[in-house]
């Protein structure tokens, strides 16, 4: 029995309304992805490396680090993932462990991207962002060092 004037179909419509009112604020929560402007984003990327342990800094010095809107459609093929989301960062050089004094000239540099869109639909807020570019950057600079995905603790 309900009181105080209330119908049952009142209550089912409010609960329902309560549901609809949940499932909207998480769907955009969760849907929707971070607006952070690129200059605010590279201020992040910068804290980010700045957060570094001074081994992995010292690493860091010896790549350029960059930031692309989205991993290309080659690169995707090339690394068999199925959505650009798959990808937040990529490692493209010459492992250190294998570079030689009679390297040839005329080699790229050692280049860590990382992925901005991903990293923004991934994360929610500024430190989680910052976080995941910071995890990015080492797991990269696992590569720098020679170690493969399944060497590395993530």
């Amino acid at each position: 029995m309900v009181s105080r004037g209330l119908h049952e179909s009142d209550i089912v419509f409010g609960w329902q309304a309560s549901i609809d009112i949940a499932r909207d604020q998480y769907d955009a929560t969760i849907s929707k992805p971070m607006t952070v402007s690129l200059e605010e984003f590279n201020a992040w990327i910068q804290e980010a490396l700045a957060g570094l342990p001074a081994r992995f800094a010292r690493l860091a010095d010896e790549v350029s680090i960059v930031v692309e809107e989205e991993p290309s459609a080659d690169t995707l093929r090339d690394l068999e993932l199925e959505s650009e989301d798959d990808l937040l960062g990529l490692y493209q050089g010459i492992p250190i462990n294998e570079t030689s004094f009679f390297q040839p000239a005329g080699e790229l540099p050692a280049r860590i991207s990382i992925y901005r869109g991903p990293i923004l639909r991934l994360c929610r807020t500024k430190a989680e962002v910052i976080h995941e570019v910071r995890d990015t950057v080492v797991h990269e600079l696992g590569h720098h060092v020679g170690l493969d995905d399944e060497e590395m603790p993530y």
